[in-house]
């Protein structure tokens, strides 16, 4: 190893990142079959301590295996899994889920309750920060009883030919604009974290040029408006490097063998070890309450763990080009509520915006987008009137909790539900 790691210092910023990312899948491809073996094994010690439930040996084997087949990245799709939603009335309905569109970084998939007509239409915009959209599965399996809801489903940086060219904060934007016209007029918006910047400059364009499909409202949630706000500490990382540092040790090049090889991008893995590194401490307790709720039989809890980490590990490269631009424009420059931020060459004005109500939701706790950072949006939005700008802090509740689990099923999604209701 000590070779390698004196190989990667001495080339150039654009070799060391194709052998990075070399390495990791090297040492991917090697672990691999031992995570596969230990899957296999793990299914059948459980049938032994099933037989013998008196024997702790079977057990304490089993919960290793467990542990070792987690403890590898993926680059699958874990796939959304809404196939039902349960109603208001506790009845429950199919759920139907499509492509409606697509370009080559995005499919716009769309859930819709198989009993329901006439719903108004709702555009998720899902982050494009290292997991697929399928993270926001609890957001749609919450909007799809009362929605018709449609989902920036983004591709693997590393899945795209690179002749389909390069992603940029640009593109994002027209994402969501070419999403919005394809739904029609009448559409809602509902931007989770990363992207509550392009969701909002999307907004503002359309509003400037009277576009017919600029969204009666817009739900922005726990998203970086306005890094200069009790920064984080993943402002600050932003913030502690210039560009150029970002640009000679975050990028690598999709290997040979791969659909994408020769792409520039962030890789999932170096984003995901990241995220974990900032909190170690609680991912090895998590792990260790995985081995302890194996071995008490309690396998309520043990699932609860193990599906959190099967999404969790579940990642996607980032284009490289769209990762320095976020940088670089968001974190550093903070461009947008300096009024700086352009889209293809013209000045984002979100004063433009005058017919669309605005929403901001924030979490007490969240770590990544401190509180103040999505609600400067309302600052920005000078053409909204004050009834049509409206801002919900839930307590205790992180960043992850604004968006999925019983907070965000029973606090924030009435809210967010009645502000769309009665923007439509």
């Amino acid at each position: 190893m000590g070779g390698v790691a004196y190989r990667l210092l001495n080339h150039s910023s654009e070799k060391r990142g194709a052998m990075l990312y070399q390495a990791y899948k090297l040492v991917d491809d090697v672990c691999a079959p031992a995570r596969i073996g230990a899957a296999g094994l793990e299914r059948r010690l459980r049938v032994l301590g099933d037989m013998r439930p008196a024997s702790w040996f079977w057990d304490h084997a089993a919960a290793a295996c467990e542990l070792v087949e987690l403890s590898g990245f993926t680059h699958v799709h874990p796939g959304f899994g809404v196939d039902e939603v349960v109603g208001h009335n506790g009845g429950g309905a199919p759920v139907r889920e499509t492509r409606a569109m697509g370009t080559p970084f995005c499919d716009l998939v769309r859930f819709r309750r198989a009993d329901a007509q006439g719903l108004p239409r709702v555009l998720l915009v899902a982050p494009m920060s290292g997991h697929y959209a399928s993270l926001l599965r609890g957001t749609i399996g919450a909007l799809v009883r009362d929605f018709d809801v449609y989902v920036t489903d983004w591709r693997n940086a590393r899945d795209i030919p690179l002749a389909e060219g390069v992603m940029t904060l640009d593109g994002y934007v027209q994402h969501v604009i070419d999403f919005l016209r394809f739904m029609g007029p009448g559409g809602h918006v509902v931007a989770v974290c990363q992207p509550v910047v392009a969701a909002l400059a999307a907004v503002a364009v359309m509003a400037e040029d009277g576009d017919a499909c600029a969204p009666a409202s817009l739900t922005l949630m726990a998203g970086p408006i306005d890094t200069r706000v009790s920064p984080t500490k993943v402002n600050e990382l932003a913030t502690s490097k210039p560009i150029e540092w970002f640009r000679d040790n975050m990028i690598s090049t999709v290997p040979a063998g791969l659909p994408g090889a020769g792409r520039k991008v962030y890789p999932g893995f170096l984003q995901l070890t990241a995220f974990m590194s900032m909190n170690a401490e609680r991912h090895a307790r998590s792990f260790g309450e995985l081995y302890r709720a194996r071995l008490a039989r309690d396998d309520a809890k043990a699932e609860q763990i193990r599906a959190f980490y099967q999404e969790y590990f579940a990642i996607m490269d980032l284009d490289a080009e769209f990762y320095l631009q976020t940088i670089e424009t968001i974190f550093q420059r903070c461009d947008l509520p300096r009024g700086r931020l352009a889209f293809k060459g013209r000045r984002v004005d979100p004063g433009a915006i005058r017919r669309t109500f605005l929403f901001t939701v924030e979490g007490e706790k969240d770590d990544i987008c401190a509180p103040g950072q999505t609600m400067a949006a309302h600052d920005l939005c000078t053409g909204l009137r004050p009834y049509m700008k409206s801002h919900h802090l839930q307590p205790g509740v992180g960043h992850y909790g604004v968006f999925n689990g019983r907070k965000w099923e029973t606090a924030i999604y009435p809210r967010v539900r009645e502000h769309i209701q009665t923007s439509d």
